[in-house]
């Protein structure tokens, strides 16, 4: 279907929903209604988690919205998923590109890094008070990570007072397999009281599509110097610290690594912190 025709289709169902409160509530009904259609979904739900008006498009805002459901022929399957849509009040899309700069509106938009990610568990080193706070998601096998995330830890970990710095693992599993074993490895050594283990983790001599927990968990604790075991992986304290990771990673919408906050707000340069040493 054509992105005129979904747009016309929107612009008629979107203005039927005149006994909405606000645009939020419009936005939210309106979706509702449209995957309620979906004859696979049954108890859904939709909220809009953040609104956002667009500086180039008078009249335009992003809403940022959560979807819940769960399917009808395997109920305990549960869909969770955050979607960006952009609306004017009577005509709601997916899509908008700047003409002039062929980008996509919905790589511009990003969800605020809320103050309840920033776990105790996450904090690596400087303090919580600090001036700044930095969030670093991060595969320890991404060459992009290796290249930029252990020399900014080491430029920020220099000040505690100015910098506290928050990582979370986000194992990019399709295409570093490896990476979802050491991040449950790296997590199970710091349990166990090993100091500097994401500067160390980025220093493991691994095949990023090794299959092998022997090998990898073998590479691990020589780069680390740790004694990690199988069965550490599989303890409930590491699986909940990764859960808690990746939700909060499914939370802001990250995409790929690294991915780097800076005070709450997305840094797409990953230097901004250079700035404020």
């Amino acid at each position: 279907m054509s992105l005129t025709l979904k747009l016309f289709l929107a612009t008629l169902l979107l203005g039927s929903f005149c006994y909405a409160n606000t645009p939020s509530e419009k936005v939210e009904e309106f979706l509702s209604d449209k995957f309620d259609e979906n004859p696979g979904l049954q108890d859904v739900s939709v909220s809009v988690d953040e609104v956002a008006q667009l500086k180039q498009l008078k009249g335009w805002s992003s809403y940022i919205v959560n979807v819940k459901a769960s399917l009808k022929n395997k109920p305990e399957s549960k869909i969770k998923q955050k979607m960006i849509w952009f609306s004017n009040g009577n005509v709601i899309t997916q899509e908008l590109v700047d003409m002039q700069s062929g980008q996509s509106f919905s790589e511009m938009v990003k969800p605020n890094f809320k103050e309840k990610y920033y776990a105790k568990e996450n904090l690596i080193y400087g303090s919580e008070n600090a001036r700044h706070k930095v969030a670093i998601f991060s595969d320890p096998l991404c060459p992009f990570c290796k290249a930029s995330v252990p020399g900014a830890i080491e430029d920020m970990k220099k000040e505690p007072e100015k910098f506290a710095i928050y990582y979370y693992h986000f194992p990019l599993e399709r295409i570093h397999p490896a990476s979802v074993a050491l991040v449950k490895a790296a997590v199970a050594a710091e349990l166990k009281g090993v100091e500097n283990v994401v500067l160390k983790l980025y220093n493991v001599k691994v095949n990023p599509t090794e299959q092998d927990l022997s090998k990898i968990l073998a590479a691990f604790n020589k780069a680390v110097d740790a004694n990690v075991t199988m069965q550490d992986l599989q303890s409930e304290k590491v699986l909940k610290q990764i859960q808690f990771d990746v939700d909060v990673a499914n939370d802001v919408m990250v995409a790929g690594t690294p991915t780097l906050y800076l005070d709450g707000k997305i840094d797409k340069t990953k230097n901004k912190y250079k700035k404020a040493i």
